[in-house]
């Protein structure tokens, strides 16, 4: 891979990602290797109340206390996500001593094969930029995209204001 690893950052998607699965979203990059990489959605919650998915954690599930879509691959596993990491979801958290308070759940991830994500990033479909503490378990997702975007220098904060349909400006 040569390149250092996008661990740790955020990916947002470029106005050129018009598809649904991906469309203004806020990716926080878990694992980044020569295998590929793997992540999760920030930005899409869903209407399913995050206790229904999972007793104990779930009750601990950030506002808007919902399970979000991590991703269009494997639907079937549940990633935990705490301000300083992730969580053991394994464990029930009255079993751990340091829980945390707060946690966000995702069902599914972001995945891309050896080198795919460095293409993306190469033809422009992602811009790689530093995350803050509270974009993991943000109580706006809705406005995720366009506040990341609105962090960075211009002209990339530029697209902050870049209307979700240019038919409707």
């Amino acid at each position: 891979m040569g390149e250092p690893s996008l661990a740790g950052r955020l990916l947002v998607a470029t106005p050129l990602i018009s598809d649904d699965t991906f469309r203004r979203t806020v990716i926080l990059l878990l694992a980044h290797r020569e295998e590929g990489a793997l992540g999760v959605v920030l930005n899409r919650p869903t209407d399913t109340p995050a206790a229904e998915l999972l007793v104990g954690w779930g009750a601990r599930a950030a506002a808007p206390g919902v399970v979000f879509v991590g991703g269009p691959v494997d639907h079937d596993s549940v990633i935990g996500l705490a301000a300083g990491g992730a969580i053991d979801l394994h464990a029930s958290p009255d079993d751990v001593s340091d829980a945390p308070t707060e946690v966000r759940l995702f069902a599914g991830s972001a995945g891309w094969g050896p080198g795919q994500l460095e293409d993306e990033v190469g033809e422009r479909a992602w811009w790689v930029v530093e995350g803050e503490p509270d974009d993991t378990l943000t109580r706006d997702p809705d406005g995720l995209w366009s506040r990341v975007l609105r962090r960075q220098a211009p002209p990339t904060a530029w697209f902050a204001t870049f209307p979700d349909d240019l038919r409707t400006g």
